[in-house]
């Protein structure tokens, strides 16, 4: 049987936005990049520069399209828009920093705090959901765009999702990883260990961001207002 040819994903988290920089859960609401964030996407649209990859995608709102845009303006590439590729929706919290959850949605913020995949947010979608939609995306690029490269522009929670449908966790562990704004996460489709199957080559290196002023990785984190 011949070896199908690999097919590499290369999976970008959007540049800094007014949100991040305010600790406000973003999912569909959407904010626009800072100057940081825009600084930190020129300097990966640099990198990218250097890379050679077939195709760019990204999700449809606002700071992801934002972030491919800067990056194709150092490639050269079209961006195509997908919305499978969205963070996950959390409805009422959405726009909102921790200290106005706990005074406003509390019972919400305890259910999400207890990783219950199946737990849907008051006007928002479950992590299942999410995590679904994000995976049928990623399983149409072996039989669509088998042997090619692709960038993709999404978000902390699409990462997440990629992350776990590789490594196989299951959805109600905790994040064990860190996920930076205008990181590159590199994964491969193909045969590995005596099997066909996706491996990580890289994760969220930020090694083009020396020099770069970005927000807090501990408090941001601390906060859970990455997303």
């Amino acid at each position: 049987m011949p070896i199908q040819p690999n097919t590499t994903l290369l999976a970008i988290r959007h540049g800094e936005t007014v949100w991040n920089e305010e600790n406000r859960f973003q999912g569909h609401g959407d904010s626009p990049l800072t100057e940081t964030g825009r600084n930190q996407v020129a300097a990966l649209g640099r990198r990218m520069q250097k890379i050679r990859f077939d195709s760019l995608i990204s999700s449809d709102l606002g700071r992801t399209r934002e972030t491919a845009s800067i990056i194709a303006d150092f490639t050269g590439h079209s961006v195509e828009v997908d919305s499978r590729l969205r963070e996950r929706n959390y409805g009422v919290l959405e726009g909102l920093t921790v200290p106005e959850i706990k005074a406003r949605h509390s019972a919400v913020l305890d259910q999400l705090k207890s990783d219950d995949p199946d737990y849907i947010i008051p006007e928002g979608e479950s992590h299942r959901q999410h995590y679904q939609r994000n995976v049928a995306f990623i399983e149409e690029l072996i039989v669509r765009r088998s042997g090619t490269t692709i960038a993709v522009v999404a978000h902390g929670g699409v990462l997440d999702s990629i992350f776990r449908f590789v490594a196989k966790q299951s959805l109600d562990q905790p994040r064990c990883f860190i996920i930076t704004n205008a990181s590159l996460t590199i994964i491969t489709h193909g045969d590995f260990y005596g099997t066909t199957r996706w491996v990580i080559e890289t994760w969220g290196d930020i090694g083009h961001l020396d020099g770069i002023d970005r927000l807090s990785i501990q408090e941001n984190w601390r906060n859970k207002s990455f997303r």
